[in-house]
């Protein structure tokens, strides 16, 4: 991921401040060193690019291990791209896909980095904020690392689901938020209902950040429902 983060900082920075003039603020809320917890709306698939811009170190997240275990020259491609913008596949082998997420971000906090989740656990059929899922919460008291509200801002307008290049005309940009603390509940990430107040006080700090709608549905069933499809039961939540 170093380089690609290098060719970020060094070549697209002064490209992408250019020509989108972002919007960014409370940098100063993010640690300059040592793990933190950068919980996120997801808007775009430019949220990877605009989110950690205006830091000074690069943001890690978690992704299906499907992104890293294709063939060929396409397959080669994906990899080297989902690594790049700092995705980390996810090790299914001990379990499920919750539990595998939960153990591999560990791990990279443990590594002292900087670790970003979205807790709708998919990016947002419209410009909407969705309901979150309780990893997130699990994940905060089980680290006990700070954890940053992060609200990206314009990037659904900027590139929307199936717009290929990003749009002109558009200011995106990211927002930190203070620390919130939850050391009140270290102890209780079993704790079904004390991980539904954690995520709902995430998602109300992301919220204010953003000045979105919220919606009290999981982005996941309304997108299947957008679609004709049945929900599927969620391996997070209730």
């Amino acid at each position: 991921m170093l380089w690609f983060w290098i060719l970020l900082r060094i070549i697209l920075s002064p490209i992408m401040y250019i020509v989108w003039r972002p919007q960014n603020s409370g940098m100063k809320h993010v640690p300059k060193k040592g793990p933190a917890l950068l919980v996120g709306n997801h808007l775009s698939f430019a949220d990877h690019f605009f989110g950690p811009l205006p830091l000074m170190r690069p943001i890690f997240f978690i992704g299906k291990a499907d992104y890293f275990t294709g063939k060929g020259i396409k397959g080669l491609i994906s990899k080297a791209f989902m690594t790049g913008v700092g995705v980390v596949p996810v090790d299914r082998t001990g379990g499920s896909a919750a539990e595998a997420a939960l153990q591999t971000g560990l791990r990279i906090l443990n590594e002292g980095k900087l670790l970003g989740i979205y807790p709708e656990g998919t990016r947002a059929p419209d410009n909407r904020l969705y309901r979150g899922k309780t990893g997130a919460a699990r994940l905060a008291l089980k680290s006990r690392v700070p954890v940053i509200p992060m609200a990206m801002i314009n990037t659904f307008e900027l590139m929307p689901p199936g717009q290929t290049y990003p749009r002109l005309g558009v200011r995106p940009g990211v927002r930190f938020g203070e620390p919130l603390d939850f050391s009140r509940y270290y102890g209780s990430e079993e704790d079904h209902e004390v991980l539904r107040k954690i995520t709902d006080e995430i998602m109300q700090a992301i919220q204010e950040l953003s000045g979105q709608e919220y919606v009290d549905r999981y982005a996941a069933d309304v997108k299947a429902e957008l679609a004709g499809k049945e929900p599927r039961p969620s391996e997070d939540d209730d």
